[in-house]
């Protein structure tokens, strides 16, 4: 089992930037594919980004490519995601995910992720 603590989350203005993160219990984390998630009201979760094991690769939704940029440190065993020019869309409970059937891949859905943190709320005021 791995558990996982999401910090970092806030009010911020449109064209702003947050920095997320991920801690994560166990010795799981450096050899699975970890992403983050997002979940506005009365929408479903929606994939943001991945990144595999190695951080060899990486995976955006169209909505955040070229403003949010996903990173991890196995060696802290923390997952990050720096997001930047921040809009009122995107404002919206994160959540990060690991999958442990995997490494390599990276899914984008939410059903092939195993572990996931309480969730933080980013807020992005207009």
């Amino acid at each position: 089992q791995m558990q996982l603590a999401e910090s970092g989350g806030g009010l911020v203005q449109a064209g702003g930037s947050l920095r997320l993160s991920c801690a994560a219990s166990g010795r799981t984390f450096s050899m699975i594919t970890m992403a983050w998630f997002r979940q506005a009201p009365g929408k479903e979760r929606e994939f943001v980004a991945g990144i595999n094991r190695s951080a060899a690769r990486t995976s955006y939704a169209d909505s955040v490519k070229g403003r949010f940029t996903i990173s991890r440190d196995n060696a802290k065993n923390t997952l990050f995601l720096q997001m930047n020019m921040l809009k009122p869309n995107d404002t919206a409970v994160y959540y990060c995910a690991g999958d442990a059937h995997t490494g390599v891949a990276i899914s984008l859905s939410r059903r092939d992720y195993d572990y996931w943190g309480q969730g933080t709320q980013v807020t992005v005021s207009s």
